[in-house]
């Protein structure tokens, strides 16, 4: 069985509308492929001023590396709390999500990292075509004992 939202929903930080993956496609030690079409909900809080700007893919990826990194370790406690710490080589191929027609699949590929830090790359695709991709470096919290 892939996860579905409610299993992202108690695996990753976000709730409620924040939590904008609808399902795991498929998943494996290196990358993982994602589902949404929040992107069509007309309270998505990326909204601003009722557009979904191509840029919010970041955080559609964002969220498709915290599932990842929940799988990989096989995590059932509270998710560990993880910051962008820089997004790279980003190409915009749309100025809209919103007006995509179809779901989004959202895929990411991890390029190295360890303990405290990892790196994606990333693509998010609708319509038949590639929507915006790019590079995440993601810096995780470490629990202070």
């Amino acid at each position: 069985m892939m996860p579905d939202r409610d299993w992202i929903a108690r695996h990753i930080p976000h709730r409620g509308s924040m939590c904008l993956l609808e399902r795991v496609l498929e998943w494996g030690p290196e990358h993982i492929r994602c589902q949404a079409h929040s992107h069509h909900a007309p309270d998505n809080p990326l909204r601003a001023g009722g557009v979904l700007a191509a840029v919010c893919a970041v955080e559609y990826a964002a969220q498709a590396m915290a599932v990842h990194g929940a799988l990989v370790s096989g995590q059932e406690e509270a998710p560990a709390i993880g910051y962008l710490a820089s997004v790279r080589s980003v190409e915009l191929h749309v100025e809209r999500l919103d007006t995509v027609p179809t779901e989004l699949e959202v895929c990411a590929w991890h390029v190295s990292g360890d303990g405290g830090r990892v790196l994606y790359d990333f693509a998010v695709q609708g319509a038949g075509r590639k929507l915006v991709e790019g590079r995440a470096a993601v810096i995780l919290k470490v629990a202070m004992s």
